[in-house]
């Protein structure tokens, strides 16, 4: 008896092997590219400070005036933080004339390109952020389908920081057309070569299949879906090289979209958006122009996307390159070296972007929105120390914006929370409210406790190691776990973090860390230990034990003494 499901297959012409290999395609990630991403920036944890967690959509230029004003008299750039960013509803909810983005007509009145100007006149650069969407979070105009025009207008305000949202996001068909034959002319001709599905090279999935009610000999070429299967038109001869139409002679079928790349020569891709079918004609094209060399010519199609994590890769992929691009003709256009635009992937770690970030951006969030309560300090954590294996200099686990300074948290808590952060390799954004650390007659607050945990210059020194390694966690006993970060010179950050309520004890063995295969600090007779927040030195033979408090840590730098 057949089943149900191989009647299904078999009414709708589908390949049965095609459509098991399709669904386990799409759990997972298909393909990541051997290149990473290079755009010059954050060659170490990027460091700054930004909007969201403090005003929220709230945002207006006087805020930001008066952040970089703070930022500078704290000094802040003179220990890191380069970056001031501006998160959602900075820009107005249209588009100029020309379709460019643009700052809100009313809490942003000098415009974006003027604001970066006086951002920079202060010491800082200036970040700002949409979503890989339709729309932003909180509902304003985003990036999907607007990426070339709104990486070319972030270059041209001299914007050096983009954070790229998912909120609203639309995801690159898996299914594929199916192809009849494929058709090339010159623009405004007739067609002058014609190719029939047989003559193409199947690869993979990809396999001739027939339909009695289409046109001609009703063969096509299907199980290009999903990452699966590829066809290869060889020896494609043109006349001379240049633009030539393109057309795919296709089977219509299902109410749904489909997507398709054609690679030329092994090299150009260009994109085949098929829409929905809904007419009752079996037979239907498709046309696209394309880039040809004089002389043969090979002609890939196929669907890359086997699942929705190679849809995000690839769609936070392009608008890197799109960014990278734009920063380097900008800077020919004015004359002058190239300021690279770090960029910032959030996509909240729902389709495991530490696989694939370092090929599509410098960091990428590793979870959802953080929260300034302990709870949420502590499973972030708990998801990004895991992670330490994808990070490395210009690519980095983003466990997201600081939180300390910020709701209930207890100096303890600030503490370990900046702390995590240092050890993890993480980016420092802040996102509390710098201006409260000026005193009424324009001095620094000195003695304020959180400014002294954000402005501790040997723990942002541990998170801005140039070896960019994030580090490990080598011990715990579920409420206490040993971290362990390797630094440049042969150097070693320890940290004991406490997670519980109470005081707790923790050890560990200098000598038995030496014998870890990720630690370079050599075997030696003694060691001098610091810590960091206590500004205390000492020698230790070997064995460290210490008493930490509840929620929260004590963090050394170790290196060996002769």
């Amino acid at each position: 008896m057949i089943s149900k499901a191989e009647n299904f297959l078999k009414k709708n012409k589908i390949c049965p092997v095609c459509a098991v290999k399709k669904l386990l395609n799409g759990v997972r990630v298909n393909s990541v590219p051997n290149e990473e991403f290079d755009n010059g920036a954050a060659k170490t944890p990027p460091m700054g400070w930004a909007s969201w967690n403090l005003f929220g959509r709230y945002i207006n230029e006087k805020i930001i005036e008066e952040t970089a004003d703070a930022m500078k008299a704290l000094h802040l750039n003179e220990l890191g933080y380069q970056y001031l960013n501006i998160d959602d509803c900075w820009m107005s909810s249209v588009r100029d004339t020309e379709g460019r983005l643009q700052g809100d007509l009313s809490t942003f009145p000098s415009g974006m390109k003027e604001l970066v100007k006086k951002v920079n006149e202060r010491g800082f650069k200036l970040g700002l952020y949409t979503s890989n969407g339709t729309f932003t979070c909180e509902d304003m105009p985003s990036s999907l389908y607007h990426e070339e025009i709104d990486a070319k207008t972030f270059a041209e305000w001299g914007v050096e920081y983009f954070k790229y949202d998912f909120c609203h996001n639309e995801a690159i068909p898996t299914a594929a057309p199916e192809i009849k034959s494929i058709s090339l002319a010159r623009p405004i001709e007739e067609d002058f070569l014609t190719r029939s599905c047989d003559s193409a090279e199947l690869r993979g999935n990809a396999v001739i299949l027939e339909d009695k009610h289409l046109s001609g000999d009703g063969r096509f070429i299907g199980g290009l879906d999903a990452a699966g299967g590829k066809a290869v038109f060889y020896s494609i001869n043109v006349p001379e090289s240049r633009e030539y139409t393109l057309t795919l002679s296709i089977r219509k079928f299902g109410n749904y979209k489909k997507y398709a790349e054609v690679i030329v020569n092994g090299d150009k891709s260009y994109p085949v958006h098929i829409p929905p079918t809904k007419s009752q004609s079996k037979d239907g094209r498709v046309q696209i122009s394309v880039f040809l060399n004089e002389g043969d010519n090979n002609l890939l199609i196929h669907n890359p996307i086997g699942s929705r994590m190679d849809s995000a890769a690839k769609q936070y992929r392009n608008m890197g390159l799109l960014l990278k691009k734009a920063a380097e003709e900008q800077a020919e256009k004015e004359g002058r070296e190239v300021k690279p635009i770090c960029y910032s992937i959030c996509e909240w770690g729902i389709n495991r972007p530490w696989v694939w970030g370092k090929t599509a951006g410098n960091l990428w969030r590793t979870t959802f929105d953080i929260k300034p309560v302990w709870a949420s300090i502590v499973s972030i954590y708990e998801r990004n120390v895991r992670l330490y294996k994808y990070a490395s200099p210009g690519h980095f686990n983003d466990p997201d914006m600081l939180e300390v300074g910020n709701g209930k948290l207890t100096n303890n808590e600030n503490r370990a929370h900046f702390t995590l952060w240092c050890m993890m390799a993480a980016p420092l954004i802040l996102g509390n409210d710098l201006r409260e650390f000026l005193l009424p007659d324009g001095k620094v607050d000195i003695m304020n406790e959180t400014l002294r945990v954000i402005t501790n210059r040997a723990a942002i020194a541990i998170d801005q190691d140039p070896l960019g390694i994030q580090c490990r966690r080598v011990k715990t006993n579920g409420l206490v776990d040993v971290l362990v970060k390797p630094l440049e010179n042969r150097e070693l950050a320890v940290c004991l973090f406490n997670k519980g309520p109470k005081a707790m004890n923790a050890e560990f063995s200098i000598k038995e860390l030496t014998k870890e295969d990720f630690v370079s600090l050599p075997d030696a007779p003694r060691y001098t230990v610091t810590d960091i927040w206590e500004n205390t030195t000492f020698v230790s033979q070997d064995n460290i034990s210490a008493s930490v408090n509840g929620h929260s840590v004590i963090l050394y730098k170790i290196k060996a003494t002769s």
